[in-house]
């Protein structure tokens, strides 16, 4: 088939000392169920739905449908570039290969600052969601950093073993999830099946229109975060250019259809009454309709976001510390984080590196708090939302490049295979599609410190770029190692 050709002879190849992963560990299926515990359903929906149904009203379930439209626009994007040239390096390899070596360094930056803002948000909430279930059912208040610690101390242990095992024990939670999100979702759909309607598909019900539409889509959007997990496993994939693009396709419609559900039978379920939803007095709708069917309905929700959040947090490490480990094999970062375990072939300096900037993050926001004397405000669910949305804003823009630059790539390397549809069309969509939420996460007027992020924004990508226009004039190799190391070459 063309599309599983191998790469075209003019692009550079893999120095031949380069460190590589364990090729060849992973199938369909681990990459699959990593993929979806990395977009963590019950996480993303616990702590996404009120706000959701806040901005749109009970028209919620027409958000998370143009989301999903959205995201598999990226997802054609990501899989054209990985029939092409399957890469660890993901985004990062796709834009710099088209652009050159100033737009890889630029992307890293971007990729790595974005990633690594988002994951300490997921480093914070594990242990948070874990002290809030134990206050609940022991009356234990430990604060929540503890638990942080000592989960994320366990998931680098695993992560460092071997990418099968840790993506084969992140897959198995996300089995457990989806399991119990299914069977909350069913439950409430019987429970409350007198009041079974269409009007959570109705538009006119939206909240202020399509401005309330637009507005809630950001979050919906970001529910699916995590969904391009799978091509930076590429190297350890067997058959990638095949497996990834499955992978996309299959997680995105599993996830798309799952929380089409998710959001359909809460609002069923809350009697198509918004300020109800947004009254929760859990703060997680979902768990709240638990409660009031069974308690024991209850105690597996709890157990399901917590799965939920440790599978987030060793799948997003696990993949997303991989792009930068090809950023420094490739030279586009300092090159000790490129380097692999000498037996298990894990990007143990990556992972280091990755949950060390995170945690310093955290740190700072804590300190942050403490010479303002706002430590009441110290709470993990606080510093999820801020941090997840300042690292969406830097993931989007990296999205953004990447649909920019499909187009380009196959006019520039695969003409014959270039097509207009997929290689066109669908990226400029994909590319509205973005500009949609960063446009929404940016209009003014933001809460603070919300209405800080764009600027912070504006300032890394400034930076980025500097720093990269600096480092190809001192290394003008740069643009030729930009993709040398194809996944399975």
């Amino acid at each position: 088939m063309a599309e599983a050709a191998s790469v075209p002879f003019s692009e550079t190849k893999a120095p031949e000392s380069a460190d590589r992963l364990h090729r060849g560990a992973l199938g369909l299926v681990d990459i699959s169920a990593s993929t979806m515990a990395n977009i963590g359903p019950a996480y993303s929906f616990y702590f996404s739905m009120i706000v959701i149904v806040t901005t749109a009203g009970i028209a919620a379930p027409l958000t998370v449908l143009a989301a999903i439209v959205a995201i598999a626009l990226l997802g054609n994007t990501l899989s054209q570039f990985s029939r092409a040239q399957p890469s660890t390096g993901g985004f990062i390899t796709f834009v710099g290969k088209t652009f050159g070596g100033t737009s890889a360094v630029t992307t890293a930056l971007l990729a790595g600052a974005g990633y690594i803002i988002a994951i300490s948000s997921v480093l914070a909430i594990c242990g948070g969601f874990l002290s809030i279930m134990l206050h609940y059912y022991l009356g234990w208040n430990v604060p929540w950093i503890v638990f942080s610690l000592l989960m994320t101390a366990g998931a680098i242990v695993m992560m460092i073993r071997g990418v099968a095992v840790s993506t084969k024990l992140a897959g198995l939670f996300f089995g457990f999830e989806l399991l119990v999100l299914l069977v909350l979702a069913i439950a409430s759909l019987i429970k409350n099946g007198g009041h079974l309607s269409g009007a959570p598909f109705n538009p006119h019900n939206f909240t202020g229109g399509f401005g309330g539409a637009a507005a809630g889509f950001p979050l919906a959007v970001y529910l699916f975060i995590g969904w391009e997990n799978s091509a930076a496993l590429a190297e350890e994939t067997n058959d990638p250019r095949r497996n990834v693009p499955r992978a996309v396709y299959l997680s995105i419609a599993l996830m798309g259809v799952l929380y089409l559900l998710l959001t359909y039978s809460t609002v069923i379920g809350f009697h198509d009454n918004a300020k109800a939803i947004a009254g929760a007095p859990s703060g997680i709708p979902l768990l709240d309709l638990a409660h009031n069917i069974a308690p024991w309905l209850l105690v597996i929700g709890y157990l399901a976001g917590l799965t939920s959040t440790t599978g987030v947090l060793i799948s997003a490490v696990n993949s997303q510390c991989r792009l930068i480990f090809n950023a420094g094999r490739e030279g586009l970062l300092p090159r000790w984080i490129g380097r692999v375990h000498p037996t298990r072939r894990t990007p143990v300096n990556a992972i280091f590196t990755f949950i060390a900037v995170g945690g310093a993050i955290i740190a700072g926001w804590a300190l942050g708090h403490l010479i303002g004397g706002q430590t009441g405000t110290m709470v993990s669910l606080n510093f999820y939302g801020e941090s997840a949305t300042m690292g969406t804003i830097l993931i989007l823009v990296v999205y953004f490049l990447a649909n920019l630059a499909l187009p380009f790539y196959y006019r520039k390397y695969r003409p014959a295979e270039f097509n207009v549809v997929k290689h066109a069309i669908l990226p400029v969509l994909g590319m509205v599609a973005i500009a949609i939420p960063i446009y929404y996460l940016s209009k003014p007027p933001q809460p603070q410190p919300y209405f800080w992020f764009p600027y912070v924004a504006l300032g890394v990508i400034a930076a980025s770029v500097i720093y990269s226009i600096i480092l190809v004039r001192r290394d003008p190799g740069i643009g030729g190692r930009v993709g040398s190391i194809v996944a399975d070459e």
